[in-house]
């Protein structure tokens, strides 16, 4: 995503994709009708669009039936849906060759992330193999890797698990130290895609210049997917994990894609039981609905909101903004922050400061936000924005934190 390079630009920005994103933000039932609240906590789960809740409330009064369990006509509708959106994903995710490619529905990315640690990993890796996983990251691309190395220790298979290594202070990974760190025995790297609490793009395509061409990448896409482009033919990862909730659907979808290229197949072991049928056309509605708006320009609107925030940040001595330090001003010249600030204030608590900017009607993330145990020690404030969100609120958000500096 190209930077802001110049306030000018963000202006002129706002002003051109100003009636696109007034259009598309008038198709959300919960912002419209709380006009005077500003809902910036979309990292953690995004507002659904009316299509979406049609979606929902159309299979669920004209076809709603257990997919693959009969053969009258509502369960064929059913299994014909949940065979769809699989292609669906597949296309929303520029798959290069779909019919090699495997999807495989789950309630979000954590369970995702899971399924390849139980039931593809344990077959590729043997004794004395590395994998390379991240330690400041969502804890979720964390516990799994962890968990399958203990699973595999109790059958007498030894792993190491190698940290990713990272850039100081600015949360990027630093690719030169993991092409360092990447040897003969390395067989497996699991990376985020856009960076949960720092907010940047994480330069997937640098981790397989860094690791090479054989090694299996797992993609945490959870602020990803939904935000911005999301190429799998670009990024030559063989795993992408994701949220439906997070991406405009109903809580409790997601999916899984495999590349199925590298290494086995992916093939969840035990027996699956019914799928979420309804969580699963909410997630075709929210992908159609997100591929007419475009991704491309949802996430310079986001981009742009976030450049807008962190610039104004910078200006308050008073408040500490986490991750790259370089890329805070409008006309910074590297990559800025997809959608995500966090920060701190020097003197008021995380917590009382989310209370107190509820109370100016803001609504904000205020803990740790689920950050693996490498990561911050503090507690802090995550505003995280999607198409809805409008440079006035920004505005709004910058005058209440400066009234209390």
């Amino acid at each position: 995503m190209a930077p802001i390079t110049a306030p000018g630009q963000a202006a002129a920005l706002f002003a051109e994709l100003g009636p696109w994103q007034r259009a598309l933000r008038a198709q959300f039932p919960i912002v419209t009708a709380n006009p005077e609240l500003a809902y910036l906590d979309s990292a953690a789960t995004g507002q659904k669009p009316r299509a979406v809740l049609d979606a929902v409330q159309d299979q669920l009064t004209t076809a709603h039936a257990n997919a693959g369990r009969g053969s009258y006509p509502w369960a064929n509708a059913s299994t014909a849906l949940v065979a769809g959106v699989r292609d669906r994903i597949r296309t929303f995710l520029d798959d290069p060759e779909p019919e090699r490619s495997a999807v495989h529905f789950t309630s979000g990315t954590t369970e995702g992330l899971r399924l390849v640690a139980r039931d593809w990993l344990p077959e590729l890796l043997t004794d004395g193999d590395e994998i390379v996983v991240p330690f400041a990251d969502h804890e979720a691309n964390l516990a799994p890797w962890l968990e399958a190395q203990r699973l595999l220790e109790r059958q007498g298979v030894r792993i190491r698990v190698r940290e990713m290594p990272y850039q100081d202070s600015s949360g990027d990974y630093d690719t030169a130290a993991l092409a360092r760190l990447v040897g003969p025995r390395t067989r497996f790297v699991a990376a985020t895609h856009v960076h949960h609490v720092y907010g940047g793009n994480m330069n997937v395509h640098l981790v397989r210049q860094a690791v090479g061409p054989d090694v299996p990448i797992c993609l945490d896409a959870a602020q990803s997917v939904g935000h911005l482009p999301v190429s799998v033919a670009e990024l030559d990862v063989d795993f992408v994990a994701f949220s439906g909730h997070k991406a405009l659907a109903l809580p409790g979808s997601g999916a899984v894609w495999a590349r199925q290229a590298r290494g086995p197949e992916l093939r969840p072991g035990g027996w699956r039981g019914s799928p979420n049928t309804t969580g699963i056309a909410s997630l075709s509605a929210a992908l159609d609905w997100l591929e007419a708006a475009g991704t491309e320009r949802i996430g310079r609107w986001t981009v742009a909101l976030a450049a807008r925030l962190s610039d104004g940040l910078r200006r308050l001595d008073a408040y500490e903004i986490l991750g790259c330090q370089r890329s805070l001003a409008l006309d910074a010249r590297v990559q800025q922050r997809c959608g995500i600030v966090t920060f701190r204030h020097r003197g008021i608590g995380a917590s009382d400061l989310g209370f107190i900017l509820f109370s100016h009607g803001f609504m904000v993330r205020t803990d740790g936000h689920c950050q693996a145990g490498a990561g911050e020690r503090s507690s802090s404030v995550r505003v995280s924005l999607h198409v809805y969100n409008t440079p006035e609120e920004i505005d709004r958000l910058l005058a209440v934190l400066a009234s209390l500096t």
